[in-house]
């Protein structure tokens, strides 16, 4: 069993399938003991929560010294309900550690106070981290929303981070970390920035909540926060009253400078209670980023799905091989057209066909072997491909072979017409570049662009870029972008294990902002 007495305590906030509490949760000490542990994670999906659940389940064993019987679920052989019945002690703690319920308006303060502070048994030294919900922030949101200039205020998730401030005012952490996206900086209410807002609740939460609750509320005793960047030192020239002052560009944390596979951007922001008095390390920036095949490398081989048509593995070749039926040879650029025929010609079915929620093989990846590999589980878990029509394979066949050649993925001017899809605003797209990159595809020799929930919809932003798999990313493959271990298993419909891969913060990169936090705590 871990032993958990000397570990510090994390409140989860908005944790999502717990890629943040993964990344502190790794950290360890010189006796190979965990240094933080979950003592609550608050999510309102359902699914996500499941998720939750059963990697809270596993923290009960000593670090990846998981039961045989975790790995037996994993590979289908029993259910869930079986593995919680063998180890009841541990799912009643692991239940009591996931909490699925909505922050906000549908939930009382007095009820997560409560919560919490039974989570924290009374221990003072403990963190807070999480990201509030950030669709009111993105940038690709506010462009279909049309929304650049300012956000809707009557939007509830616009002002989702003061659940965040309150709990810091009524419980005091030594430590937070909050992240979000990059459209954060740029987020605009009544002309006002959101992000300045965010900053000043953060630094004096207790006198942020009175403003917002009024005089007659609960006044906290809160000695307030000072907020660091994680990529930008403090130097002597950015001190004001004693406190670092930084630019807000100064908290976007480039994740392919770090170790993650992808060119992730992201808002990430680190508080110190004010009377610890410790200035914080910053992030060490790795030798190389790392390419995307070397994390795709040593999964196996799939094919794609035929929808709305007969699907077989024989079927799938032969309308992979009658790609030129649809007279498309005068509208693509010859060497694109000799690498289709070449990958065309040396076609084969992958061993594994579509995969599954369970593959019997043997994995490998290229990079971080020992955070990604766990030879226990016997093969690999979320591992299976979509359906797609017809012509969604062919774009996905041409698209591939188009970046192979070019170098890059194809914008919808570059496709021939009989694969353009049929959409409204397809003229649009070539005439006058909004989405023109409908179908991407990820590119070898490169980190992989940023996996969002988007990739949940249909795949279409996510092409693998091996052009004789023909497919979209399974949601393992997304993970292992995510840098999520391969025992990691996500629950519910595949959908929905799509919607928290592209939600979580990258574990690797929590790892390492967990050893920053660790520091400062000891």
């Amino acid at each position: 069993m871990n032993d958990k007495r000397m570990s510090i305590p994390i409140i989860d906030l908005f944790a999502g399938p717990g890629g943040l509490g993964e990344g502190f949760t790794s950290v360890l000490d010189e006796n190979n003991k965990r240094v933080f542990r979950i003592a609550l994670s608050i999510e309102k999906d359902e699914f996500a929560h499941q998720t939750l659940t059963l990697r809270n389940f596993t923290r009960q064993f000593e670090y990846r010294k998981f039961p045989a019987e975790y790995y037996r679920y994993m590979r289908g052989e029993i259910t869930l309900d079986e593995l919680y019945a063998k180890y009841p002690s541990q799912y009643k703690a692991a239940s009591q550690e996931a909490w699925l319920v909505e922050l906000g308006p549908k939930t009382s303060h007095e009820l997560v106070d409560a919560k919490i502070a039974k989570a924290l048994k009374g221990e003072k030294n403990f963190i807070v981290i999480g990201g509030p919900p950030c669709q009111a922030y993105s940038l690709v949101g506010r462009a279909r929303r049309q929304q650049f200039e300012g956000l809707n205020k009557e939007d509830p998730r616009v002002y989702l981070y003061r659940e965040y401030y309150r709990i810091l005012a009524a419980h005091n952490p030594c430590v937070f970390i909050m992240e979000n996206v990059k459209g954060l900086l740029s987020s605009k209410v009544d002309n006002e920035s959101v992000f300045n807002e965010i900053i000043h609740d953060l630094q004096n939460p207790a006198e942020s909540y009175v403003k917002l609750e009024g005089k007659g509320k609960l006044v906290f005793n809160c000695p307030g926060y000072t907020l660091y960047s994680l990529v930008k030192r403090q130097g002597s020239d950015d001190l004001i009253s004693g406190k670092p002052v930084f630019k807000p560009a100064d908290f976007i944390i480039r994740t392919e400078e770090y170790g993650i596979p992808q060119t992730r951007h992201r808002v990430i922001l680190l508080g110190v209670r004010n009377d610890l008095k410790i200035t914080p390390d910053i992030l060490q920036k790795a030798e190389a980023q790392i390419v995307i095949d070397r994390v795709l490398s040593g999964l196996p081989r799939l094919r794609s799905g035929i929808s709305k048509a007969s699907d077989s593995d024989s079927e799938w070749k032969n309308a992979l091989e009658n790609f030129f039926a649809n007279n498309v040879t005068n509208e693509i650029d010859p060497e694109v057209l000799e690498k289709i025929k070449s990958v065309i010609l040396k076609i084969t079915l992958p061993q594994k066909k579509r995969g599954g929620q369970y593959i019997a093989c043997s994995t490998n990846v290229e990079y971080n072997a020992a955070w990604y590999l766990d030879e226990k589980i016997l093969g690999v878990c979320n591992h299976e491909t979509r359906s797609h029509i017809l012509k969604d394979l062919y774009r996905y066949l041409f698209v591939a072979c188009y970046a192979e050649v070019k170098g890059h993925s194809p914008k919808l001017s570059d496709f021939p017409t009989s694969l353009l899809p049929a959409h409204l605003n397809v003229d649009k797209g070539i005439s006058e570049n909004k989405f023109a990159d409908r179908f991407r595809v990820q590119l070898y020799g490169h980190p992989s662009k940023t996996v969002t929930s988007h990739i949940s919809k249909d795949g279409h932003y996510f092409i693998h870029p091996d052009a004789s798999q023909c497919r979209s990313l399974t949601v393992r493959e997304a993970a292992r972008v995510q840098t999520f271990p391969d025992n990691y298993y996500f629950c519910g419909p595949r959908t929905s294990q799509y919607t928290q891969v592209g939600n979580a913060v990258p574990p690797f990169l929590a790892y390492q902002i967990a050893e920053i936090v660790a520091k400062i705590l000891a």
